[in-house]
C-alpha cells in the first residue's frame, strides 16, 4: 500500500507530497478547503495548514483531520500531477 514518506508546504494551501514508492507531486487543498466544514474550515488560516504532519502513511492535523497516503496518491496521479520516481 503506497503511504505518504515526506511532505513540505510549498504555500498557504499547497504541500510538495512525496510517497513510500518514490513519485511526488504538488497537492492543493483549495477544494477541501472550500468545503467548509469543522474539520478543513482551520486550513485556511495559512499558519494551521502547515501545521500538517505524517502519521502512519496518512497526511494530517492537529484537529484530527487524515488524509490516506494512498488516496492522496491516486488523486495526484488521476490529475496527471504525480510524478514518478527516476530510475536509477
Amino acid at each position: 500500500m503506497i503511504k505518504l514518506h515526506h511532505l513540505a508546504v510549498t504555500s498557504p494551501s499547497e504541500l510538495e507530497l512525496t510517497f513510500s514508492d518514490g513519485s511526488h507531486g504538488l497537492w492543493s487543498a483549495a477544494a477541501l478547503i472550500a468545503r467548509d466544514t469543522v474539520l478543513t474550515k482551520p486550513l485556511a488560516d495559512p499558519a494551521y495548514f502547515a501545521r500538517a504532519f505524517i502519521e502512519a502513511g496518512s497526511l494530517a492535523w492537529p484537529n484530527g483531520l487524515e488524509l490516506a497516503g494512498w488516496n492522496l496518491h491516486r488523486e495526484l496521479a488521476d490529475n496527471g500531477r504525480l510524478v514518478a520516481m527516476r530510475a536509477a
